[in-house]
């Protein structure tokens, strides 16, 4: 194996499996948390909602603002200061007395992981080849990030049983800070090696291009930043709430833990053969399109169905289909799209409007809905008919580039 794989590829997706069992942790604990921190009665939903979604609000920022001020750094730096920082903050969460202090230490995480997010998609345009960056991402980002969903509801609800929320996050930060930080610092490379620079080697001195709508392919980018935020709204909506929404529908236990990881699980089982088709065929926006039109249709029938199992089903096909034919697509359109100097600026929008901004909305959106109605469901099938705007925003992003390659130039921003 091309020793790129190994060092940029195979552990950045160590590091985004770590960043996601940090992100989902407080999921699988939160009823302990409620209890010990004074919130487990009638405020749980709304108090709940806020914690949950601390990270993101400050996830949204770090991305967008963490994108463009980093541009210029290398991103190993980057990339090994924030593990250290979230890993920090992981550790502190699990000292907190009181909602507010839970709520800061959630903020700096999301800073953090926002600023570090970017990162990766330098790492993919600097090590990895035009026809290899599906293939890339699918590693870095989707298996990272898919197999931490898949195993940590199975992993961390019995450490959670077993040791209690506190030592699951000291536990937590500790892998962080004092196995994953010296890893980045020895085996990540930085940009002076890399094989495809940011700019050509003989421009290295040249004062480095300004950012600008056309840099980020025009004006049809909106419509990708849409998209990419009703998908934030689907994958945050389920993800912050599923333990709870699997237990709400007759599922405890390890029975909980396998329900709210099996979306994640089909979601790695169908990653192969869709990479497989998008490389294949090269249609990456209809294949992402189609990742967020047909899941959203699925949630859309929850309310037909009754049977618990059947629900769950749905939810798994949904999440499945969507994460592994959206998620390692979207990034492939934006790298090919965007200009090289404006990668990280236009991952960490996307990110963080995308994600941050979409995943609270949803976060908040779910807890008052399950607040007023006592259904999880309820809150599911909003977000099916927001994604489906998604896909139709992303199908119009594909005629637009496919008529105008350079973006539409007209309009000026």
């Amino acid at each position: 194996m091309n020793a790129r794989w190994l060092r940029i590829g195979g552990t950045l997706m160590l590091g985004m499996f770590v960043s996601y069992i940090d992100r989902t942790n407080l999921s699988v604990s939160l009823p302990s948390v409620a209890h010990d921190l004074g919130f487990s009665g009638a405020t749980f939903a709304t108090v709940s909602g806020w914690v949950l979604t601390a990270f993101l609000i400050g996830y949204i920022f770090a991305n967008i603002f963490g994108g463009v001020f980093t541009s210029r750094l290398d991103p190993k730096t980057v990339a090994v200061l924030m593990m250290g920082l979230w890993s920090v903050s992981t550790l502190i969460t699990g000292m907190a007395q009181s909602v507010m202090l839970l709520v800061i230490c959630r903020l700096v995480l999301g800073v953090a992981e926002g600023i570090y997010w970017p990162q990766q998609s330098r790492f993919v345009k600097l090590w990895f080849s035009p026809n290899e960056l599906t293939r890339a991402n699918s590693v870095i980002q989707y298996y990272g990030q898919f197999l931490a969903l898949g195993l940590g509801f199975i992993i961390l609800t019995p450490i959670h049983a077993a040791l209690g929320w506190r030592n699951l996050f000291y536990l937590c930060g500790a892998i962080g800070l004092f196995i994953m930080v010296p890893l980045y610092a020895k085996t990540l490379l930085s940009t002076a090696d890399a094989p495809y620079p940011e700019k050509p080697k003989d421009a290295a001195a040249a004062k480095p291009p300004k950012l600008t709508l056309a840099s980020f392919g025009g004006v049809s980018f909106v419509l990708v930043i849409f998209a990419y935020l009703t998908q934030g709204m689907l994958f945050w909506g389920i993800t912050l709430w599923i333990p709870m929404a699997v237990k709400s529908i007759g599922f405890s236990g390890m029975g909980q833990a396998f329900g709210s990881a099996l979306p994640y699980l089909a979601a790695v089982a169908l990653a192969i053969p869709m990479a497989y088709i998008s490389d294949k065929t090269g249609k990456r926006i209809l294949i992402a399109a189609l990742g967020l039109l047909i899941p959203g249709v699925l949630l859309l029938l929850l309310p037909a169905v009754d049977n618990g199992y059947l629900k769950l089903a749905l939810i798994t096909v949904a999440m499945g289909y969507y994460a592994s034919s959206f998620t390692p697509n979207i990034w492939s359109i934006i790298q090919s799209n965007v200009r090289p100097h404006a990668i990280g600026a236009a991952s960490g929008i996307v990110n963080g409007i995308g994600a941050g901004g979409g995943g609270t909305l949803a976060g908040l959106m779910v807890a008052r809905v399950y607040a007023s109605t006592g259904s999880y469901m309820s809150g599911f099938m909003i977000l099916g008919g927001l994604v489906v705007l998604g896909g139709l925003s992303l199908l119009l992003y594909g005629l637009i580039r496919r008529n105008y390659p350079l973006g539409i130039q007209t309009i000026k921003a």
